[in-house]
């Protein structure tokens, strides 16, 4: 199974239930992370570099106390894959290196 394969909805309930704050269904996952508006706009570059890596980029919510992310795989018709996780995990390890 490739990285952009379509998850079932048991898979991706597992993928969540590991992930701490993490929540959604086999459409779309997402989190939000409290942080100041400025530590938001350090924290959305530094995951625009990662993504940009993955070749897969998050959807980017920023408000005055909290920034949200939220990840589905258009390319595969709009559904979580494996590299929404992938993204997931590697946005946690920015937050909490």
């Amino acid at each position: 199974m490739g990285e952009r394969t379509p998850l079932d909805p048991a898979d991706v309930a597992a993928g969540l239930a590991i992930r701490e704050g993490w929540f959604g269904d086999s459409a779309r996952i997402a989190k939000s992370y409290a942080v100041d508006y400025h530590d938001g706009v350090r924290l959305i570059a530094e995951v625009a570099t990662v993504a940009k890596e993955l070749e897969h980029h998050p959807d980017v919510e920023l408000h005055w106390k909290d920034a949200r992310f939220s990840m589905t795989t258009y390319s595969a018709g709009g559904v979580v894959t494996e590299l929404d996780f992938k993204l997931a995990d590697a946005i946690d390890k920015i937050v909490n290196p």
